[in-house]
């Protein structure tokens, strides 16, 4: 087995111990982590996620540890993210119906897709979406993103993700069927109660979105439907569910438990955790 993981950044800042955190664990397990990027541009911490005065104001303290800020801002001094993929040259894109022999086009695009995904799970032994305010922007609604985690997915690999790098998973879906691939799942991430009602912002832009655009509770609770189950686990310091091929995390509190239970799944063949 490939003892690489594949690590899908946000190009609009990620939240640093929601990658540091599993990043550490599962390089301390001997696997690999390399890093991709929507566009190729380089991925960035949000600056909260080493300041260890920035106060969070739904769960009313200061979130950045002094432990976290410190790998991180060596993480980010580091220079590892200089060295990354391209996703928009690693999966092609689906073509617009409007355009010009349409069936032809369309055709080719199932038949480089399916190459595209024999080749990076071929390479990688599972898959990484790293939180933060970030993928809201360029990851949450990526084609390209949905169509790597179907990849993955179509193989039966590990496929982790935490807080705001959950929310893909609701949109990855086969093109024809349209049905989550986490219906009958157990699932968590970010829950409503620790949803901003303003000051939802991004690297690069002076954009202040308020609140996030959408309550991440509510699209995992209806895209798990009523075999599955949404788990917000609001009043304990983490929550962490595996139910194979997925492991998710509610946010950045469980960053290194998440790791830990990511290498569990890879290693020691772990299906089920957290319920």
């Amino acid at each position: 087995m490939s003892k690489k993981i594949l690590a899908v950044l946000s190009e609009y800042g990620y939240w640093g111990i929601e990658l540091v955190g599993p990043l550490e664990k599962l390089e301390a397990a001997g696997y690999e982590v390399e890093f991709i990027t929507p566009t190729g541009k380089k991925a960035e911490a949000l600056p909260p996620s080493y300041d260890t005065t920035y106060f969070d104001p739904p769960l009313g303290v200061a979130v950045t540890t002094a432990l976290a800020a410190e790998k991180v801002i060596a993480f980010e001094a580091s220079n590892r993210l200089d060295v990354r993929k391209n996703l928009s040259e690693v999966i092609p894109e689906r073509p617009y119906f409007s355009v010009d022999n349409f069936l032809r086009v369309f055709e080719k695009y199932f038949a480089d897709l399916k190459i595209a995904q024999e080749a990076v799970t071929e390479e990688y032994a599972g898959l990484l979406l790293v939180g933060g305010s970030g993928p809201i922007v360029d990851m949450v609604n990526n084609q390209r993103v949905h169509d790597l985690i179907l990849g993955f997915h179509k193989k039966n690999l590990p496929i982790g993700a935490i807080c705001y790098g959950v929310a893909p998973l609701v949109f990855a879906r086969d093109f024809n069927e349209r049905i989550p691939i986490i219906k009958g799942k157990h699932i968590t991430g970010h829950c409503i109660e620790y949803d901003y009602h303003d000051g939802t912002g991004f690297l690069h832009t002076d954009l202040n979105m308020g609140p996030p655009p959408y309550c991440l509770e509510y699209i995992l609770a209806d895209a798990v439907g009523p075999t599955g189950q949404y788990h917000g686990n609001f009043g304990k310091e983490t929550s962490v569910i595996v139910d194979y091929p997925f492991i998710t995390a509610r946010s950045l509190q469980c960053a290194f438990e998440f790791g830990d239970q990511f290498v569990n799944v890879l290693d020691n063949g772990l299906v089920r955790y957290g319920w």
